[in-house]
């Protein structure tokens, strides 16, 4: 399925006016369908990325509507919003260990590309040109990333 991801890349950089957001979003289906693992396979892989595509464009939308609506006051006096809970600052640390686990067993290339990408956010083109590999290169070391820690992680949290 990943020689479908420049075409849904370039029909994403259409909808959404941006190729920043549509390396997001592309990413985001590549990450619906590593979650998809154990389930039966895909009879019918393009039509099934174009639609879940079209659903993260039309939920981030939504996403954004309502951030536009909500006044920022009502987040800044709402202490929920300064610290989560004991619990799940437990729990949020535990996935944090866990990612930067499977992180350290990728090979520094990946591991490189993955972060410039997830924490620095520069677009693939970015990452090509600092790292000197092609931009595909770049693309398939992200994807990589993502099966790998989802995979890791899966297997760790049973």
């Amino acid at each position: 399925m990943e020689h479908y991801y420049r075409e849904l890349l370039s029909f994403l950089c259409a909808r959404l006016g941006s190729r920043h957001a549509a390396e997001d979003v592309a990413h985001d289906v590549w990450v619906r369908l590593l979650e998809r693992s154990g389930q039966p396979p895909i009879k019918r892989p393009r039509p099934f990325l174009y639609r879940t595509a079209l659903n993260l464009v039309i939920d981030r939308h939504r996403r954004q509507l309502v951030r536009q609506v909500e006044p920022l006051e009502v987040l800044e006096d709402d202490e929920r919003w300064h610290s989560p809970a004991p619990s799940q600052q437990l729990h949020l640390e535990q996935r944090l260990a866990m990612v930067r686990r499977a992180l350290d067993e990728l090979s520094g290339t990946c591991r490189e590309c993955f972060l410039l990408r997830k924490l620095e956010g520069l677009s693939h083109g970015e990452i090509a040109a600092r790292l000197g590999i092609s931009q595909g290169m770049v693309e398939k070391h992200i994807v990589n990333a993502m099966k790998h820690c989802r995979g890791r992680i899966r297997g760790w949290d049973r």
